[in-house]
């Protein structure tokens, strides 16, 4: 995929432009992988075993590419060790710390709102008696 490079127009910041900068990033982002691993590195160095195991059911695969991608995008920071066997941590950068920041409130909003959105859907997915 070809990246959009920031020239520094406003365009750039559009979400509602399907060429926009911000709008790859957000959809970078804005996946449940994601949101979880800045959730689960937060203030502490992570190492990808450990990520692993307390994702449930994440992939190997998907845990690398997200991983990636975030790195990628400068959220995390990925330290390589010079040992046998290589060992690999993950930290949140400055960037990743302001998104864990929107990644926490989302949290409380799910918290906060669970019961109403299951109430809801059990509502929306009943049966219509005509």
């Amino acid at each position: 995929m070809v990246t959009k490079q920031l020239s520094g127009k406003t365009d750039d910041a559009d979400l509602m432009r399907a060429d926009s900068l911000a709008r790859e990033i957000f959809s970078d982002i804005a996946n449940k992988w994601a949101l979880l691993i800045i959730e689960m590195i937060g203030d502490r160095t992570r190492r990808f075993t450990e990520l692993r195991n307390d994702i449930e059911g994440i992939s190997h695969k998907m845990l690398t590419q997200n991983l990636r991608m975030l790195e990628r995008n400068g959220l995390i920071e990925r330290t390589v060790h010079p040992t046998v066997p290589p060992r690999v941590d993950y930290t949140l950068t400055e960037a990743g710390h302001g998104l864990r920041a929107t990644v926490d409130g989302m949290c409380d909003w799910t918290h906060r709102f669970l019961g109403h959105i299951e109430d809801s859907r059990h509502r929306f997915d009943a049966p219509v008696n005509g």
